[in-house]
């Protein structure tokens, strides 16, 4: 063979080699070789979730798991091989989240460990260069939450925040009707969620012997242990941490990461906020009022059953809910919204476009800046409640307007060593 023949047949042969193995397998084929490895921190019942929406994708393998209670860790791993096709032996089981991250195997991780943990395991994955799904809300702090920003940008790792309505048909039609200007000019918007978390009130209880509770505070200061805050698998109870100060910011958090998040979706809001917050005072307001410096009011209240979001405008109303959406005029529900009268960003699955966003490296559409300005919407709301006044806020800066009080609640105290 000439050297002009052996270059040239070498050349095909490399380009042959490096044709991902699931192109060679046909069309939707992927070899296990292929799939993404995830680990998952925090192993509770959200996790459980997740698990089966990730698995459901056939892309990824899950190799790692870690958590403090080791009842939780055993009963997640064991359920991958209950309703998956992937093996507990290959998953690795870590009492410390730290040692699944300094796995070099691991691709990406889910959080889904408490919200006082999310701005400390955030930014150590970012900072050890995994991909990361976070579960919303972002932080328990705003000074948190930009923290975890910074670190996705300066590791440049692909982040994805678990605001899964995002990826769901009626909110994105709601937001696509609102952004094509079906409803005119928006004036007023009414969220329906629950109010602020409460001060911690729970009896202490006997402590599990699987449950190392130390780990489980880690940043936070000393609460002690109740069944409430870590219920055992199988119990109906959702975790309760989710409503009480310094552990969570009750259902102003907890759905205003859901319902607050479309609202700035729909108002091109994502990289602002509003402008001025306004707690009720019993006398002439009962809800809690927001306004944006293009006119639009938006109010927070418990006043109804359901959580959902009613949009009014100068040419119509429109409400929307998990699995609803209801117009008026009706016919407005019936909108054709074609591709080239979509308004945003087109997911319908929050868990393939993470995947899908890992290999492109291109942004999900619910990255961390994104999630961070929805999260600052529900924390600053939750400071106006606290202290019983109304508050300027500057979105660009973001910190309160000429107010000394408020600003000192943008952070919190971390116990040692979890400083970020």
């Amino acid at each position: 063979m000439d050297r002009r023949s052996f270059l040239k047949q070498s050349a095909t042969l490399s380009g042959i080699a490096i044709v991902p193995r699931f192109v060679l397998g046909g069309k939707g084929f992927l070899a296990p070789s292929d799939r993404l490895t995830l680990g998952f921190i925090g192993t509770g019942r959200q996790a459980l979730t997740l698990q089966k929406n990730f698995t459901a994708t056939e892309r990824i393998k899950i190799v790692g798991a870690a958590d403090v209670y080791r009842s939780k860790l055993e009963h997640f791993v064991r359920q991958l091989s209950a309703y998956s096709d992937q093996s507990s032996a290959n998953c690795r089981k870590y009492d410390d989240f730290r040692e699944l991250l300094n796995n070099g195997s691991i691709d990406a991780v889910v959080i889904s460990a408490p919200d006082h943990w999310h701005g400390v395991m955030a930014t150590l994955a970012a900072d050890a260069k995994k991909d990361i799904y976070c579960e919303k809300p972002l932080a328990l702090t705003i000074q948190e939450s930009r923290a975890i920003v910074k670190a996705a940008a300066r590791n440049q790792v692909v982040f994805q925040t678990g605001s899964m309505q995002r990826s769901a048909e009626e909110f994105r039609k709601a937001v696509n009707v609102i952004r094509n200007g079906y409803l005119g000019e928006i004036t007023q918007v009414r969220v329906n969620i629950g109010g602020p978390p409460v001060p911690f009130d729970l009896p202490e209880e006997k402590l599990p012997a699987d449950l190392n509770w130390e780990m489980w505070l880690g940043p936070n200061d000393e609460v002690p242990y109740n069944h409430e805050l870590a219920p055992v698998i199988g119990d109906p109870m959702w975790a309760r941490w989710r409503y009480y100060i310094g552990l969570g910011g009750g259902d102003m958090t907890d759905w205003g990461a859901h319902m607050f998040d479309i609202v700035q979706w729909a108002l091109d809001m994502d990289g602002k906020g509003p402008v001025s917050i306004t707690p009720p005072d019993g006398k002439d307001t009962s809800v809690l009022t927001y306004r944006y410096d293009n006119g639009v009011v938006m109010t927070q209240s418990d006043a109804e059953k359901g959580r959902f979001i009613v949009f009014e405008g100068t040419e119509g109303q429109l409400r929307v809910q998990r699995r609803l959406l209801e117009t008026n005029p009706k016919k407005l529900k019936d909108t054709i919204i074609d591709a080239a009268s979509e308004k945003v960003y087109h997911s319908e699955n929050h868990y393939i476009d993470f995947l899908d966003a890992i290999r492109s490296r291109k942004q999900p559409i619910c990255p961390a800046e994104v999630g961070h300005r929805t999260n600052t919407v529900c924390l600053i709301g939750n400071i106006a409640y606290q202290l019983g006044r109304s508050l300027r806020w500057d979105y660009v800066n973001e910190c309160f307007v000429d107010d000394e009080e408020a600003n000192a609640k943008l952070g919190r105290r971390l116990r040692r060593p979890w400083i970020i």
